[in-house]
C-alpha cells in the first residue's frame, strides 16, 4: 500500500492495482449515514445482527425501501450481510460507525443547548 497525496493505492496480487481517492471515499461513508431512515437502521443495529424482516417494521419503513438504504450501507463498507436459509441479516461492520454517530448526536445536543441559551438571552 502507497498513499500519494490523496489517493491511496493498493497493490493486490489477485485483483491488480487498486486506486481510491481517500478524499471521496471518506466523504462516500459519511453520505452512507447521513440520511435519517440509515441513521434509524444503524440505532437499531446497535444491539447485533438482525434480520430484514425485524429491520423495517422497527424503524416503520416499507421492505423495498430499508432494503435499498441496507443496500448502499452494505456497498459502503458501513454494514456486513449474511444469509441464513430465506432470512438476510445485516450487522454494523465496524463498531467506529457507531463513535461516529455519537458523536453526530452530541454535537446536536451542544447545538441545541446553545440555541436555547441564545433564545433564553433574548
Amino acid at each position: 500500500m502507497r498513499q500519494s497525496s490523496d489517493y491511496m493505492i493498493i497493490y493486490s496480487f489477485d485483483k491488480g492495482v487498486l486506486v481510491y481517492n481517500q478524499t471521496e471515499y471518506r466523504a462516500d461513508i459519511l453520505k452512507a449515514l447521513g440520511q435519517s431512515t440509515r441513521m434509524k437502521i444503524i440505532d437499531f443495529l446497535r444491539e447485533g445482527e438482525r434480520c430484514v424482516c425485524e429491520i423495517f417494521p422497527a424503524i416503520g419503513e416499507e421492505q423495498s425501501n430499508t432494503s435499498r438504504h441496507l443496500n448502499l450501507m452494505l456497498s459502503s463498507g458501513i454494514l456486513t450481510k449474511r444469509k441464513d436459509g430465506i432470512k438476510i441479516y445485516y450487522a454494523v461492520k465496524h463498531p467506529e460507525v457507531l463513535k461516529i454517530v455519537d458523536l453526530a448526536t452530541l454535537i446536536m445536543i451542544q447545538e441545541i443547548n446553545g440555541r436555547q441559551r441564545l433564545l433564553k438571552a433574548v
